[in-house]
């Protein structure tokens, strides 16, 4: 052993020890779930925070792989605010490409690589109840705002957190895909971000972790901001520093920090071992959300 490897291990120890039986809900998305590097990565660093005591949940999202699963059927995708309008039809894709084939081929990475992993839909055990989510949307400033439904797109009215709860006491890693039941048997498409947000509110869980393709929350000058409190983002918010897809990250973010989450980060999944040098290290890699 060298004594720069020596040195990382000995910088990781503190953090090793505090993190320890700590719930840790993890948003896995983007770029670091298509290469092949870093989804082998992501496992073997899900399966290290398991075995030296953590308890790590993730909840996935898959956007593209739907895409190119709906392009392939000839189905045609419509957005409206970045939330994809879905019929019965596309609720069937969601749900197969979602709890089958992503959640799948993600438990079997885990599981390459010497940890313990069960695949779960929101529909198992009732752990996400659903109910049908209407947008206000306003094309421009000269009309008033006009309610759009999204068919099948939902939001969380109940998280049951007990199923992931037994299967973490049992040495299992939970993998959620971020799909819904509604009160009169319907299937929900829900967003991945809320569904991670949610889930750890339920688990008062130590850290919630977003993995993006950005390296976090960038100020003015496009400088990574390692720290940023709800003040901050709201005058960066104001100023449209803050724009486009970061703003429902740092929403549920501060959501998942009212509902007694401990610290939420915000990370570059893109780069390789993230979640480890985020965790065990002193400088981090991403940004921490506070309140």
């Amino acid at each position: 052993m060298t004594p720069n490897v020596a040195d990382i291990l000995i910088e990781a120890l503190p953090y090793i020890r505090r993190f320890s039986g700590m719930t840790i809900v993890v948003k896995y998305g983007g770029h670091a779930m298509v290469d092949e590097q870093l989804k082998t990565d992501f496992a073997r660093d899900i399966t290290l925070m398991k075995f030296i005591g953590m308890n790590p949940v993730v909840v996935h999202g898959g956007g593209p792989q739907i895409n190119r699963v709906l392009d392939q059927m000839g189905i045609v995708s419509r957005f409206i605010n970045g939330m994809r309008v879905t019929d019965e039809q596309t609720m069937d894709v969601v749900e197969m490409v979602l709890g089958g084939k992503i959640n799948k081929s993600i438990v079997t990475q885990i599981n390459r690589q010497g940890g313990k992993s069960v695949g779960l839909s929101g529909k198992d055990g009732e752990l996400i109840m659903a109910e049908k989510l209407n947008m206000m949307h306003q094309p421009d400033d000269t009309k008033p705002p006009e309610i759009i439904d999204t068919g099948l797109v939902g939001k969380v009215s109940r998280i049951n957190p007990s199923i992931i709860r037994t299967l973490s006491d049992q040495g299992f890693i939970p993998v959620i895909a971020p799909v819904g039941a509604g009160a009169g048997g319907e299937t929900f498409n829900i967003n991945a971000d809320l569904v991670a947000s949610k889930i750890a509110g339920a688990l008062e869980a130590g850290r919630l972790i977003f993995l993006t393709d950005v390296d976090g929350v960038m100020d003015g000058a496009g400088k990574l901001i390692s720290s940023i409190d709800a003040e901050t983002i709201e005058k960066m918010m104001e100023d449209r520093i803050i724009s486009g897809g970061m703003i429902p990250k740092i929403e549920y973010a501060l959501d998942a920090l009212h509902n007694n989450v401990k610290k939420v980060q915000i990370i570059n999944g893109t780069k390789r071992h993230s979640l480890l040098l985020e965790l065990f290290t002193d400088k981090g890699i991403g940004t921490e959300v506070t309140v």
